[in-house]
């Protein structure tokens, strides 16, 4: 069920792979914008998060299915951006890479997407919002104002992600967290519920090379109009 937004609340969707940056960029451009900020990632990785944490099959789309609806995934839009899972705080927790490896498989279940698009998009049409994910232009705010897709190519990804986990004290080695992002990508693209694409009017950027700033002032300026 689609849900009428305020009037004139902007809305700006980043889709894109597994370490695109989506993230970063979109936390900057919210703050810049003074919008709302929606990590739909996290809301996924919580799930998953749980479904391993209760030893709960993965496999089991009717349980996993279960599991996310009867799972409360609370996000702290202040800086700090903490995530929280039927109380407790998962912030960290949910970038290991046993939430990576589990969480493409989580999101495919169509019980799982109903549940989490369903708060997505209570969330977006409080107000003006800036919000990453996957599906985001092509499903959750298909009448978003702006669409952008980032992406990057495979080893930049998986560099920047193994350089995430390594900040915050996990050491993984960069072979492995190919591997990973490579079948996390297949997962994304290849699911039947809302696979991983850019949107028709979407506007795609390859960050491949680009910094954080040079990419937040394109954005920005693509919005602003100027």
């Amino acid at each position: 069920m689609m849900i009428k937004r305020q009037q004139h609340a902007l809305q700006i969707a980043l889709d894109g792979p597994a370490g695109a940056g989506k993230s970063t960029v979109a936390k900057i451009v919210a703050e810049k914008l003074k919008l709302f900020y929606v990590d739909t990632g996290a809301m996924y990785r919580a799930i998953a998060y749980k479904v391993l944490e209760i030893n709960a099959p993965i496999d089991d789309e009717t349980r996993v299915s279960q599991i996310a609806k009867e799972t409360e995934v609370v996000l702290d839009h202040s800086d700090k951006r903490i995530v929280w899972c039927d109380g407790e705080e998962v912030t960290e927790e949910i970038r290991s890479p046993e939430v990576s490896r589990a969480v493409s498989v989580v999101a495919s279940y169509p019980g799982v997407r109903e549940r989490l698009v369903e708060l997505q998009r209570l969330e977006a049409n409080r107000g003006g919002v800036v919000m990453d994910g996957r599906d985001i232009g092509t499903y959750v705010l298909p009448e978003a104002d702006f669409k952008f897709f980032l992406t990057a190519t495979p080893e930049e990804r998986a560099r920047r992600r193994w350089l995430e986990l390594a900040k915050i004290g996990k050491e993984v080695p960069l072979q492995e967290v190919t591997q990973d992002m490579v079948e996390r990508d297949r997962l994304d693209t290849e699911r039947q519920v809302s696979p991983l694409k850019p949107a028709e009017d979407a506007i795609i950027l390859d960050t491949t090379g680009i910094g954080i700033d040079e990419l937040v002032t394109k954005i920005l300026t693509l919005v602003q109009g100027g």
